[in-house]
């Protein structure tokens, strides 16, 4: 009887765990475990494109960070409507999907609102992406902002010239160009025959706003532009070496503020 529960007892504790005895007598026990995936991680690029770059600069950037094409990029975006911001970017991300991101980003700061207060000025949504570019390009605080906007409002709804330089910057430089010239993408001193460049985008030449955004503004040119006062008594603004703002109401004012402030 005794026997038999020693045998019984044996064939229990080989049931219960298996026991292997390797040849070198040692014994071990054999441990199956499944293999752990190794979990796909992406690890996403931060890229930041600045306020009142052009698409072609925006191009440069999404290059150098991501590879994209320069081309690629610069024939699916519309200027203008590539919201300036910090982004975190899948880095197989295509040009479509960049240009869709940055366009949803765009929809969402020029909302309703704004858009509604730029049509109560008798723009449409259009002129006022036009007008915010350029507001963009000249003035750099919310107050000059606000200021420059008023004033180039008031010049476009009594017909006089915008002659805003940032519009003939724009157009000395070919839309779609890839590498930027050797004094940059906005030429700072411009000469007298730079003012007369055959393009539509010369606010010298003429009257009323370009065809389309010479860059890519900021919410704080949108919001300038639907908070103008084309009622200003302005008519002229100028910005001296140091960054200070001068208005005048008359040429001869605002010549005088030239001279005084260099």
């Amino acid at each position: 009887m005794k026997n038999k529960y020693t045998f019984l007892l044996l064939i229990l504790l080989i049931i219960v765990v298996v026991i292997l005895v390797s040849k070198s007598g040692k014994i071990y026990q054999k441990v199956f475990v499944a293999p752990t995936p190794t979990p796909s991680i992406v690890t996403e690029k931060r890229v930041t494109l600045i306020e009142g770059w052009r698409i072609e600069e925006m191009a440069v950037k999404l290059n150098k960070e991501l590879g994209i094409k320069n081309k690629a990029f610069i024939d699916e975006a519309k200027e203008g409507y590539m919201f300036p911001d910090t982004y975190m970017f899948d880095p197989k991300a295509t040009p479509s999907e960049i240009v869709a991101i940055l366009r949803d980003n765009f929809e969402k700061k020029y909302d309703t609102k704004l858009k509604n207060k730029i049509q109560k000025l008798g723009l449409t949504t259009d002129e006022g992406v036009i007008l915010a570019s350029i507001v963009e390009r000249e003035a750099r605080s919310d107050e000059v902002r606000r200021m420059v906007a008023s004033i180039l409002l008031k010049r476009f709804k009594i017909d006089m010239g915008l002659n805003a330089d940032a519009t003939i910057q724009y157009a000395l430089i070919p839309k779609g160009t890839i590498n930027p010239p050797a004094g940059g993408w906005w030429k700072r001193n411009l000469t007298a025959d730079d003012l007369k460049i055959a393009s539509p985008y010369n606010t010298y030449l003429y009257r009323g706003l370009p065809p389309s955004p010479i860059a890519n503004p900021s919410l704080s040119s949108l919001e300038a532009v639907a908070n103008s006062d084309p009622k200003t008594p302005y008519l002229y603004y100028y910005h001296d070496s140091k960054g200070n703002s001068y208005y005048a109401k008359s040429l001869d004012e605002h010549n005088r503020n030239v001279a005084e402030h260099p």
